[in-house]
């Protein structure tokens, strides 16, 4: 393959072409960046059509890449709040106002004091996979928060119930399905979520082209679901009652095929039980969708050849979210199509285990803490973040949360309630960010601490290279030497780290290598036992950070070369020689060896699950009835949460903050297109421009997230332009899914009326 380094021949000779991954979404889409050396610019920014998993397939986000780089309203160096307004200053002074301050509250309030939030762009930079974990555990604090409980926790916690891990994802195999289910999902506009398959248009495509169907199931006619086969509008938050229809129909019908998956599965009679109290007649009323089409819809999935349910964002941020998570696996199992090809898979990523152990969980990381005024649960290390602005306002002085380190996030645009939020966050003794921008959260900060931009330094998709539809790995060069003094995310995190523990960079450095050495090699059961550990040390990629804990990782991994130079297997070296990434195959199946649940079984109905399943039963009587209007969300292609706002080629073009209404609705209310609506929710209200389109269900209204860029003190020009209205001003804190409590986002009732 041509070497990373080696201009196209259609550029310009005196370009450089660099090739690697986008960091801006889970697709992974390789990237060609051009750039000018004699002026340190990008000059544009292409797909990769060498890149043996996207193709060249490329969308909008990406070229955001050369703005998101240039942005004047990104930081450079650290800054300090100084009474009203911020002054630039040195790292070193940084970071020891920074130590001093997190010892000061740690040693008067103790360490669950300080309480951390991390944003989504965490997941997509290896430096802080690998590193907030060492931050956090010198911090001490068992207050962390991120958005994961506005996101997918309740997908966390079902997969962790049924397969034993929070992070056993079952991925859709889409590439080779014959029949693709979609609940609340809308990958031609995310990319794909929990999904990680570059160029979605194409996979549609090539799905139907080859005979497939694809069947979206959603409140709005969705990019996605305007090519479905079919569509089916279903009434915000009643995806378990639907699924659970399908169990029913399932089970009813004789169309359970369990195959091998019988050999290693508990809890089937259990959930035949449940699902008898749950017929498609029954469940009509409350889903809006006919028992004939849900009775069609069961059977024509159960007797495709291959099939896979996929349930994403609509499914988990709504009030049955962990319940509905759990029966999007149930239908996949008790058709036989979880681990098979054209099912739900799981990745075998390059840098993950070497092998599927026995490995066991003795219990569920679940509630070994609470949240201190609610008691909402932790879960996987993490409490809700719906708890987090009342832990600060509303705990006892003794107890509350007095301060906050962010890492990449902005949770008053968010999360629920974002205007409680914002004045929590301004009530703080000590507030700390770790963030490009001075946004909507970060203007609370007392110090923002700016890593480099993306273009800046070396990355590898560590976390989504496990939830990929193909195995492949590749590794993504610096385009730019970074700037003198400027320093990456996982340096600020580790110097953080050291100040608090006592010690220098280096030495903790190599103090959390050393576990992870010794658990691959020089001891009999590691990967490696006639390896030492110097010796394995010695020959590790040079230098400390992610990089050499990368190295480690992929050389005992699955096609590691097990420190073996001459054997073809992988290493940091061998994956950067190949610019394009390396394509290892077709999912294949890992059941049960990969199960991690205390029986060494899938869990299909785990007490926690069964338990929960009284709630749903009852709402079958108070939902039966709809006269109100519910609000949901949505997303767009070039967009990505709240931090894409603030780049031109993304934020041109028509308004994208709008309020979507149904022809009915807009009568009923007054409203017409083009004007604009007052939506008002328990906790707050906002204005928007009303859009009149037939493709929202009647009695559902939409509004973007990530918005509301119009907050006094944030430089974010852009974005202040076209601010948009901040749709977590009308989600409730108090609108839990019962079992995870991730925030209900989608599902939101509110009421509307006309502005003049």
């Amino acid at each position: 393959m041509p070497n990373a380094r080696t201009p196209s021949p259609e550029h310009r000779p005196d370009h450089e072409i660099v090739h690697r991954t986008c960091p801006l979404c889970e697709a992974k889409c390789g990237i060609s960046v051009e750039v000018d050396r004699s002026v340190q610019r990008v000059v544009t920014i292409r797909g990769d059509e060498l890149d043996p998993f996207s193709r060249g397939y490329l969308c909008p986000k990406a070229y955001g890449l050369k703005a998101l780089h240039e942005d004047p309203d990104r930081l450079r160096r650290p800054l300090r709040k100084d009474g009203t307004g911020w002054r630039e200053i040195g790292w070193e002074e940084a970071f020891d106002l920074v130590a001093k301050g997190l010892l000061r509250i740690r040693e008067t309030h103790g360490a669950d004091a300080i309480a951390t939030y991390l944003g989504n762009p965490n997941a997509h930079d290896v430096g802080s996979a690998l590193y907030l974990p060492t931050f956090q555990r010198a911090l001490g604090t068992r207050w962390r928060f991120s958005a994961t409980s506005v996101d997918q926790l309740p997908k966390a916690l079902s997969s962790c119930l049924l397969f034993g891990s929070p992070g056993a994802f079952p991925i859709p195999d889409v590439d080779r399905t014959d029949f693709f289910l979609v609940l609340g999902g809308n990958p031609l506009a995310s990319n794909g979520s929990l999904l990680t398959a570059p160029d979605m248009p194409r996979r549609l495509a090539d799905l139907r082209a080859r005979g497939g169907r694809l069947v979206v199931v959603d409140p709005r006619r969705s990019e996605t679901a305007r090519i479905a086969d079919t569509h089916l509008f279903i009434r915000p938050g009643s995806d378990a009652f639907l699924l659970f229809a399908l169990v029913h129909v399932l089970f009813a019908e004789g169309l359970v095929r369990l195959g091998r998956l019988g050999d290693f599965t508990s809890g089937v009679d259990e959930v035949r039980a449940l699902a008898n109290e749950f017929p498609p007649e029954a469940v009509a009323g409350v889903t809006g969708i006919a028992g004939d089409a849900i009775r069609a819809l069961a059977r024509d999935f159960a007797r495709a050849e291959r099939a896979a349910c996929y349930g994403r964002i609509g499914t988990c941020t709504q009030e049955f979210g962990t319940l509905a998570s759990w029966l999007v696996d149930v239908v996949n199992v008790l058709t036989g199509n979880a681990d098979r090809p054209g099912g739900v898979m799981w990745p075998r990523p390059a840098a993950g285990p070497a092998t599927d152990g026995a490995r066991r969980r003795g219990r569920v990381p679940y509630a070994r803490w609470r949240s201190r005024v609610r008691g909402l649960p932790e879960f996987a290390g993490e409490l809700p973040v719906a708890a987090l602005a009342e832990d600060i306002d509303s705990a006892p002085e003794a107890e509350r949360v007095r301060a906050l380190v962010t890492v990449a996030g902005n949770p008053v645009l968010s999360t629920p309630n974002g205007a409680r939020m914002a004045k929590a966050l301004a009530s703080l003794e000590l507030m700390v960010s770790v963030d490009i921008y001075l946004n909507e959260t970060t203007r609370f900060a007392d110090v923002i601490l700016p890593p480099t931009s993306p273009l800046e330094h070396s990355n590898y998709d560590l976390v989504f290279h496990g939830m990929s539809v193909r195995n492949n790995t590749k590794w993504s060069p610096a385009v730019f030497d970074r700037p003198p003094g400027a320093k990456d995310q996982w340096e600020i995190l580790l110097e953080l780290a050291a100040r608090l523990s006592g010690t220098t960079a280096q030495a903790l450095d190599d103090l959390v290598l050393g576990p992870l050495l010794g658990r691959a090699v020089g001891a009999p059961g590691t990967i490696c036992p006639d390896l030492s550990e110097d010796d394995a040390r010695a020959k590790l990629a040079a230098g400390r950070g992610p990089e050499r804990m990368l190295d480690l990782m992929l050389r005992t991994g699955p096609w590691g070369d097990r420190f073996q130079d001459g054997n073809g297997g992988l290493s940091v070296a061998k994956v950067a020689a190949e610019p394009h990434g390396i394509d290892l195959g077709a999912l294949e199946p890992r059941l049960p060896a990969m199960l991690a649940t205390e029986s060494g079984r899938i869990e299909l109905a785990h007490p926690l699950l069964v338990a929960d399943v009284a709630r749903l039963r009852a709402a079958l009587t108070s939902r039966a009835t709809h006269s109100g209007v519910v609000l949901i969300g949505r997303r767009h292609l070039r967009s990505n949460n709240s931090w894409m706002h603030n780049l031109p080629s993304l934020a041109k073009g028509p308004e994208r903050c709008t309020l979507l209404v149904h022809p009915d609705d807009a009568t009923r209310f007054g409203l017409r297109d083009g004007g604009r609506a007052r939506v008002r929710s328990r906790v707050g209200a906002v204005e928007a421009p009303v859009v009149v389109t037939d493709e929202m269900m009647p009695g559902v209204v939409s509004l973007p997230h990530g918005f509301g860029h119009d907050a006094e003190g944030a430089r974010l020009e852009v974005a202040r332009s076209r601010p948009g209205v901040n749709s977590n001003l009308l989600a409730d804190e108090t609108l839990l899914d019962a079992l995870s409590c991730n925030a209900v986002l989608n599902g939101i009732p509110v009421e509307l009326v006309a502005v003049p």
